[in-house]
Parts: structure tokens; C-alpha cells; sequence
């Protein structure tokens, strides 16, 4: 791997070394000292154009246990905030002898044109609308741990994942759908109609506005935040009437599969796409996404820099 800058990028091998040393990474989650020397004299900048918790932390994590030097930069208060443009503070940065960056941009396809302009591996950490690949390797991760702990088959195809909610503005779905083509997967697409993107007959997955004809049947339920961030007008009528149509409330908790797995990349608008009960539930795995970021986003860093030998 050169990049990481789209999940339609990597074949189901390249997945699945991946996740496999996700797996030993999360090991190391579980040590009383997480610390190894896999990327000891690396150096790894992240770089985010966009405010962010849980991406920004868990990558800043993961290049610290393994043993690189990491650098956060934020685009507030740096050469970008007094005019410098992107191209510049890349180059710049670049010419400093960085080897990788993880970079977030409000501008979809920016990271992709970063990459071209450095000589070091570059994440994409979230590009616009338009991808976010760590995210998906993660939901896949936890997927695969759920399948496992529920006695399903280990793998991913013919798995009916749902994805709900504001699939507009979302990034991670788009990565997800991607992802699934190359695994397996078999998923649905549910949104109002205002939410649901342009074209998307074309991705190859079905499509419906209707929420509770999925619940049923759905192995793997995914809530997505409604990012009204990226709303320029009114695109449903109130919380209130959107958490009746698209949420997941306690009565459609009730009528899901004991065994189904509920994601939710975060962060969680409680009582809009996901209730209390919902978010809280036994089969909910929103912790464990937060868990597997880390752990597959140690996995991305090693598969870029770790060159040969035992991730160990």
C-alpha cells in the first residue's frame, strides 16, 4: 500500500491483512504497557482542516503505541488560517521529512490531491462528502467480531446490513458500500428522500424510504448522525417527525434480530437517529467501534510504514 485514500482502492487480500492485524493490535489494547516498537523512528503528522474526536485521538493513539513520533496539526491558527494554501502547507510540511500523513479536509477529493503533491503515505481521515476509509475498515471489524460472538458465519457475504439515516452528507456510507462490494456484503440504503444521495441506483445496493420494512431482516443495523453542519436548508420537518420515520427507536429495537449488531459511527444524536434504549442496548456496538478504530488505525499505520516483519 502506497496511500490510503479510498476502500474502493484495496482487494478483499489487502482487507483482510488489515483486519488480521487489527486483531493482534487490539491485543495490545489489552496490555498494561501498550507500547510497541513497530514504527519506532517514524514520524506521522496528523493534519485536520475540520474539527474531530474520535478520528483525530484514536490516529494520534495508535502512531504513539507504536512507538512513531506524532505531530497534530490543526488548520486553525496555522500558515493555512493566514492564507496559505493547501498545496504550500503540504509541500512544506512534506519537505520537513514526514512519512505519512493523516490528513481531514472539508473539500471532498482534497486529500486525493495532497497525495500527488508529497512523497509521504498519506490517510485519508475523511475527505468532504465524499470518503472515509478507516471508518468502514472498522465497521468491518466490529462486524466481524459480532458475526463471530453471535455464531454466524465468519464472513461478510450475504450479511444484510441496513444503513439509515443521513446518507446525503455522509462519507462513511459511501466508504462502507464500497467496502461491502468487495466483501460481500448485501446492503440497503434507508433515508427520506431529501436524504438520499443523487445516483445512488447506480451503487449497486437497494434502496427504500421505508425503515421498518428492513428491520426484520437486517444482520447489521448502522445509524447515521443527521449532520445539519452540512445543511443549507430544510430537509425534513422537525426532529421530532424525522425520529418517527427514520430513528431507531425502542418499538423497532424490539422488532430487530437477537442477533443483529447496531453501529453508529458517532457522535450519537440521542432521541433524533437513535434513542437511549437503542444506543444502550446489549446488541448495540458503538464502544466497540471506538475500541477497533484505534486498533485498525494501528493496522493502516503499520501496513503503510511497518515495512517486513512481525507487527509484534
Amino acid at each position: 500500500m502506497r496511500h490510503l485514500l479510498s476502500t474502493a482502492d484495496l482487494s478483499r487480500d489487502e482487507i483482510a491483512s488489515l483486519l488480521n492485524v487489527a486483531e493482534e493490535m487490539h491485543e495490545v489494547q489489552r496490555r498494561p504497557i501498550k507500547k510497541i516498537p513497530a514504527l519506532r523512528g517514524r514520524t506521522i503528522v496528523n493534519i485536520f482542516f475540520e474539527d474531530s474526536t474520535r478520528t483525530r485521538s484514536s490516529f494520534e493513539i495508535a502512531g504513539k503505541w507504536m512507538s512513531a513520533d506524532t505531530i497534530n496539526v490543526s488548520a486553525k491558527g496555522s500558515s493555512v488560517s493566514k492564507g496559505e494554501s493547501l498545496r504550500d502547507t503540504m509541500m512544506t510540511l512534506d519537505a520537513m521529512g514526514v512519512d505519512c500523513f493523516v490528513i481531514r479536509h472539508n473539500s471532498s477529493g482534497a486529500v486525493a490531491q495532497a497525495a500527488g503533491w508529497v512523497r509521504a503515505h498519506v490517510v485519508n481521515a475523511g475527505d468532504g462528502q465524499h470518503e472515509h476509509p478507516t471508518q468502514a475498515l472498522l465497521d468491518a471489524y466490529t462486524m466481524r467480531r459480532h458475526f463471530r460472538e453471535a455464531k454466524l458465519a465468519d464472513t461478510f457475504r450475504g450479511k444484510r446490513i441496513a444503513i439509515v439515516g443521513d446518507l446525503l452528507h455522509s462519507r462513511v456510507v459511501r466508504s462502507n458500500v464500497l467496502l461491502q462490494r468487495t466483501l460481500g456484503g448485501q446492503i440497503t440504503l434507508v433515508a427520506p428522500p431529501t436524504l438520499m444521495p443523487t445516483g445512488v441506483e447506480q451503487w449497486g445496493v437497494r434502496a427504500t424510504h421505508d425503515f421498518d420494512s428492513v428491520l426484520e431482516e437486517a444482520d447489521v443495523v448502522m445509524m447515521l448522525r443527521v449532520q445539519r453542519e452540512r445543511m443549507s436548508g430544510g430537509f425534513f420537518p422537525t426532529a421530532r417527525e424525522y425520529a418517527a420515520e427514520y430513528g431507531l427507536t425502542a418499538q423497532r429495537l424490539a422488532r430487530l434480530k437477537p442477533s443483529v449488531a447496531i453501529l453508529h459511527p458517532g457522535p450519537m444524536n440521542r432521541g433524533v437517529e437513535i434513542s437511549s434504549e437503542a444506543a444502550d442496548a446489549a446488541s448495540s456496538r458503538v464502544l466497540d467501534q471506538v475500541s477497533a478504530g484505534v486498533a485498525v488505525r494501528m493496522s493502516v499505520l503499520y501496513h503503510l510504514l511497518g515495512g517486513e516483519g512481525e507487527a509484534r
